[in-house]
């Protein structure tokens, strides 16, 4: 899996931080960036974009399909 933090959406909740701290960290605007997009195995890294308040994490599978949040 591949995951992307939308920035606009973001608003430093830190949620995804207390899922996967070795994937995320806070830069100086206090918006969560990926630091580690291995640091998680995927079950964590979708679990980590399910606690976003602002589903701000997207995720991707390895075909590039977004599998989060769920297209309308």
């Amino acid at each position: 899996m591949k995951i992307h933090v939308e920035r606009d959406l973001c608003i430093g909740a830190a949620s995804c931080i207390a899922v996967a701290p070795d994937v995320y960290e806070l830069d100086d605007e206090n918006k969560a960036i990926i630091k580690n997009p291995k640091g998680a195995d995927d079950q964590t890294l979708l679990d980590s974009a399910k606690a976003c308040p602002t589903q701000a994490i997207i995720v991707l599978d390895d075909n590039g399909n977004q599998v989060y949040p769920e297209k309308k």
